[in-house]
């Protein structure tokens, strides 16, 4: 187990993405919402908290037959545009003030989403040798 993940900026901005998703499922299911609002942000929930326990537990480094990092890039960018349709749609419609707060804090979620794609973008470099693939010396 990986201790110092979660206090590192990563581990915390997945921590924070976990907690608003969560809070915008609790805001869409309580509003009747339609049921698609609530599906994605109950299907982001799960997979960031899936990706934060590949990371705090380290099977990234054990399975290595996916490039995790930009697994993670590929998730965080999908959902931020699904949230940015949807949100939009919780907020223009605002059937009521629950839909509004749900729409809110999908957007909330939208910029955590960049901002862990911005930083995982930072992280890796595609030109650096990793696992069986990197060249004899």
């Amino acid at each position: 187990v990986d201790w110092a993940y979660p206090r590192s900026v990563r581990g915390v901005l997945k921590i924070a993405r976990t907690l608003v998703a969560l809070v915008t499922l609790l805001c869409f299911v309580a509003s009747n919402a339609p049921r698609a609002y609530a599906a994605l942000a109950g299907m982001e929930a799960v997979i960031t908290v899936l990706f934060l326990l590949l990371y705090l537990l380290r099977l990234d480094a054990r399975m290595r037959c996916l490039f995790w990092p930009l697994a993670d890039i590929f998730n965080s960018v999908t959902a931020a545009l699904f949230l940015l349709i949807v949100c939009l749609f919780a907020i223009i419609i605002r059937t009521n003030k629950g839909t509004l707060a749900g729409g809110v804090f999908g957007l909330i979620l939208l910029v955590l989403c960049l901002v862990d794609a911005v930083l995982l973008c930072k992280k890796i470099s595609l030109a650096k040798a990793r696992g069986r693939s990197a060249p004899a010396k």
